[in-house]
């Protein structure tokens, strides 16, 4: 550029340095703008920089595990890479810097999952990921849990942990990770923690435990057992299983624990490696002196309350408040600041101690029960008639109200996680109101606490809905908190059941659940549990002042949830699987009452219950039912207010009610029509009336012959006297013509006379909306038994689908569309020249006209132009053996002659009969095709085309 300037101008040749551009630090003209020049020319290159990255590797369950840390997240209190084939999980952790004064662990939990995890832009209108899912809130309590206990007492810094999927390749669920992650990062942190932890999953298949099951073999699996651990000690315990008996979820758990404790001295190795020094941090601790003061001031009388049985939780309650309030009282006197300010902790302190020492030393709890005990109970099933579902359940304080809504296929719940299913069709919502425990509170988003006690629920009751395949409704649980005094989330579980049976779904087996606690005394010199109770069924207060929540769901058969929180840093496994036989002792005590309220699942009337209909059409037919835009599919929803799914050449129909459904069948048939089924009860319209019969319009178009000798039991002699134009029949299909006439009868549906009501046939439209989804047969898969003469009787008892034949057409689906169509194009009358019986004997070879049923080419072997012709009682005609030369004269129905093979087409043979005469054979179904020009076959005249064409057929094998 320096030289393109001096050409353009000489004289700056000739100026000094020190007043070029350059000198003055700009950079040359460019484009007519000036700029500043970058001070050294040749600027240094940059130096690589090195990052000091410490990993670990370890194998668990045949799978390598890999442990990273000092690459990613350097300026977090501690953070770690945990990586399992190909999927990775970022957990990072950090604490607060301030004192603030409170007296509780403010610690939070966040799991993400951003769908960049898998190589997928999020489906949302600004393309991001929105408020967390359900599914990060469940696995951020999966962390939570385990790692909770383990912080000191008194510490009550804010702690945060955020863990991150980075990279997904579903085969793995990647909560389990996320959780071991989190221990290494608090081990490599400066934050005082007792772990390390470890997690693991166990899987069962075929009765064989897996150790950290893929996605796969989880699907497979009826156990899903999450467990975490110390060393020696239970922390956390989550379970979703199908019925597993106690002993072996027991061995399940042994299993679990040797394999957890995998996870530990990698971690320890890791810390000693790249681990900080831990922090120093303040504990907000009672004071001893403390303490024994509020002791002295309120031990008595709580103790007074407590071993007061005739208490409810309110009055307890506000009679604790009083105490708290007179040793306020009585410290403001004296002046005491110090123990002032930890008034709350000191006396919450003080009424653990004494609950705890009543029920180890005495043995009788808060509410004067005994610790196998559970509290009374009260249900009712059904208690709201006009939901699909409903029931109200109550365990002494506790009271749940549950309600079942049914759907279809189309409301199951789409999930957008990195793994598992993408849908899902059952769903429990879980709600706790602030009224139910007598507060004030606001209604937000999702709840943690909400989401989870939901989920267990659901988990649950999932082991014993019915397959899809069976039960194709997407099923809704409400669950609406009343009253809370302890184990909502079982009570939830229990009023589930019994709301599912009373709308009708048929559940294996009702589940029940309990709460199981425990209250231990503890060496203070080794921390060792020295005595321990387990309580049955345990109160909000029993939860609060105890040391675990043991949670634990199942039927008569086994177990199907369990979920595990504990408060101590840790309990023995073997007072875990001992608590698993008290908790199916009061499980089988709730199963008794909930039985004698309802025991099997009801009988919906058609009022309540939704109805589904499944039906398989083709492609083609379905883009017919859609529309443009989905216009039709828009309209026939509206017009009939049911609603309509499309997918995989599957029709589903999701009505309101009985009415609804028929109404939507009704516009579907109109358009598409419906395969016939001979013994089938279908409503028609008479539109014309001749002297043989009436002709009916049902079905959605179809058009069926109602014979004379088809209107009543008794002789008929003009068609006039029993039906009417316009008139609407309840008709029973009972074949057809060889002319392709849907034959109707009218009797058929009729009382003999002499015949009780009850032997009549039910009136209804074919196929009938059974319980389970309905799919019908396609034309060529039914058999060939159509001519075969049945008794009515067997033809209600099996109902066979008209199908294609070799020798005659199929009942086609139609539309009245192309009904239409077909009369216009053919040109043909309803009218027939058939009269009575006896002049039908010397018309035999007269040409009938009359409206016949369109001809798929699809599925017959000759164009729908090659009509039948022949009258009724041509089907009783004699066969003749005619020898050559034939004649048409001498040709009749049922003649046997030998013909040449004259010509072959793609549908059948043109066969010479001699004597100038032609004849048509047609390609059976599956039938032989192996025919040369010449060859001689032995043939049986069956029928005669509109032309007068003979139609044969093989009687001697080619």
């Amino acid at each position: 550029m320096s030289s393109l300037a001096s050409r353009a101008n000489p004289l700056l040749n000739s100026l000094p340095h020190f007043l070029t551009w350059r000198a003055l630090g700009f950079r040359t003209i460019c484009s007519g703008r000036l700029g500043f020049a970058p001070s050294d020319p040749d600027p240094p290159h940059a130096g690589t920089k090195v990052l000091e990255t410490f990993k670990e590797e370890f194998e668990i369950g045949s799978r390598l595990i890999t442990l990273e840390t000092g690459k990613i997240a350097r300026f977090a209190n501690g953070s770690v890479v945990l990586g399992m084939e190909g999927t990775k999980v970022l957990a990072t952790v950090t604490a607060a810097k301030g004192d603030s004064v409170r007296d509780f662990l403010p610690l939070t939990v966040d799991y993400q999952e951003k769908q960049f995890a898998r190589c997928v832009i999020p489906n949302t209108f600004m393309r991001r990921e929105g408020s967390p899912k359900e599914r990060e809130l469940l696995c951020g309590r999966i962390i939570d849990r385990p790692i909770r206990p383990l912080f000191p007492v008194g510490f009550y810094h804010e702690v945060q942990v955020m863990a991150s999927v980075l990279s997904s390749d579903g085969k793995q669920d990647p909560d389990v990770m996320a959780a071991n992650a989190t221990s290494v990062a608090l081990m490599l942190s400066d934050i005082p923690w007792g772990g390390p932890i470890g997690v693991i999953r166990i899987g069962r298949i075929c009765g064989q435990f897996i150790v950290n099951p893929t996605m796969d073999e989880l699907s497979l699996s009826d156990l899903n057992l999450v467990y975490a651990c110390t060393k020696d000690k239970t922390l956390m315990i989550d379970v979703q299983a199908r019925e597993i008996l106690e002993k072996d979820l027991e061995a399940g758990l042994r299993l679990a624990h040797p394999e957890a404790v995998k996870y530990l001295e990698p971690q320890i190795r890791l810390a000693a490696r790249a681990g900080k020094n831990k922090k120093d941090y303040k504990l907000s601790m009672v004071s001893e002196k403390t303490l024994e003061e509020v002791r002295n001031l309120a031990e008595t009388q709580i103790e007074s309350v407590f071993t007061d049985s005739s208490y409810g939780k309110f009055e307890r309650g506000e009679a604790l408040d009083n105490i708290t309030q007179d040793v306020r009282r009585k410290l403001e006197e004296d002046c005491d600041e110090e123990s002032l300010n930890v008034l709350p902790k000191a006396i919450d302190t003080v009424r653990k101690q004494v609950v705890r020492r009543r029920i180890i030393s005495e043995g009788f709890r808060v509410d004067g029960r005994r610790l196998d005990e559970v509290r009374p109970l009260y249900c009712e099933a059904g208690n709201l008639p006009l939901l699909h579902g409903s029931s109200l359940f109550s365990r002494g304080d506790t009271q749940v109200l549950c309600a079942v809504t049914l759907g279809g296929p189309g409301d199951a719940q789409r999930m957008e996680s990195l793994v598992g299913p993408p849908t899902k069709r059952f769903m429990l919502h879980y709600s706790f109101p602030p009224f139910s425990i007598n507060e004030v509170g606001k209604r937000v988003g999702l709840n943690r606490r909400e989401v989870g006690h939901g989920t267990l629920a659901e988990k649950a009751l999932l082991a014993v809905l019915p397959p899809e395949d069976d039960f194709p409704y997407t099923v809704r649980v409400n669950s609406e908190v009343m009253a809370s005094d302890g184990s909502t989330s079982m009570a939830t579980v229990c009023g589930g059941s019994m709301a599912l049976m009373d709308a009708g779904i048929p559940l294996q087996e009702h589940v029940a659940g309990v709460s199981v606690g425990l209250v231990s005394e503890v060496d203070p010199s080794t921390g060792e549990i020295k005595d321990y109770r387990i309580l049955t069924d345990i109160l909000g207060l029993e939860d609060h002042l105890g040391d675990m929540d043991f949670k634990i769901a199942g039927t008569r058969n086994g177990v199907t949830a369990i979920q595990l929180d504990i408060k101590p840093a840790g309990i023995p496994l073997d007072i875990i699987c001992e608590c698993l036989e008290h908790a199916r002792k009061g499980r089988h005590q709730i199963l008794d009452h909930m039985e004698r309220e309802i025991s099997a699942p009801r009988t919906q009337d058609d009022r309540n219950r939704p109805r589904i209909a499944t039906l398989k059409f083709s492609n083609d037919v379905l883009r017919q039912l859609i529309g443009p835009l989905g216009a039709v599919k828009t309209k026939i929803e509206e017009e009939t207010g049911a609603r309509l799914s499309v997918s995989d050449g599957t029709l589903t129909i999701i009505a309101k009610n009985q009415i609804v459904m028929e109404k939507a069948q009704e516009k579907i048939d109109f358009m598409v029509g419906r395969e016939i089924e001979i013994g089938g009860v279908y409503k028609g319209i008479v539109t014309s009336i001749k002297e043989y019969g009436a002709f009916i319009e049902f079905n959605g178009g179809q058009q069926g012959l109602l014979h004379i000798s088809e209107l009543s039991h008794e002789p008929v002699s003009k068609v006039s006297d029993v039906v009417s134009v316009g008139q609407q029949l309840s008709l029973m299909c009972i074949g057809r013509d060889v002319r392709g006439n849907i034959k109707l009868s009218l009797k058929a549906t009729l009382l003999q006379p002499g015949q009780s009501k009850t032997n009549n046939v039910a009136e209804g439209p074919v196929p009938a909306m059974n319980e389970t989804p309905k799919v019908w047969a396609s034309v060529e898969s039914v058999s060939n038994e159509q001519d075969e003469v049945k008794p009515m009787a067997e033809l209600l008892v099996n109902r066979r689908v008209v199908s294609s034949t070799s020798s005659s057409p199929a009942l086609l689906i139609r539309s009245v569309e192309e009904c239409d169509e077909e009369e216009k194009s053919a040109g043909l009358s309803e009218d027939s020249n058939i009269t009575s019986k006896t002049s039908q004997a010397s018309k035999r070879n007269r040409k009938s006209k009359t409206n016949l049923p369109k001809n798929d080419d699809s599925h017959s072997p000759f164009p729908s132009s090659v009509i039948f012709s022949h009258t009724e009682d041509s089907l009783n005609n004699n066969e003749a053996e005619v020898e050559a030369p034939i004649s048409a004269k001498n040709l009749k129905l049922g003649t046997k002659v030998t013909a040449k093979i004259y010509q072959i087409r793609r549908h059948g043979l043109v066969l010479d009969l001699g004597g100038g005469v032609r004849a048509m054979y047609r390609f059976e179904t599956n039938g032989k095709r192996e025919f040369e020009l010449g060859n001689e076959l032995r043939v049986k005249c069956t029928s005669f085309s509109s032309k007068g064409v003979p139609i044969m057929s093989l009687v001697d094998a080619y």
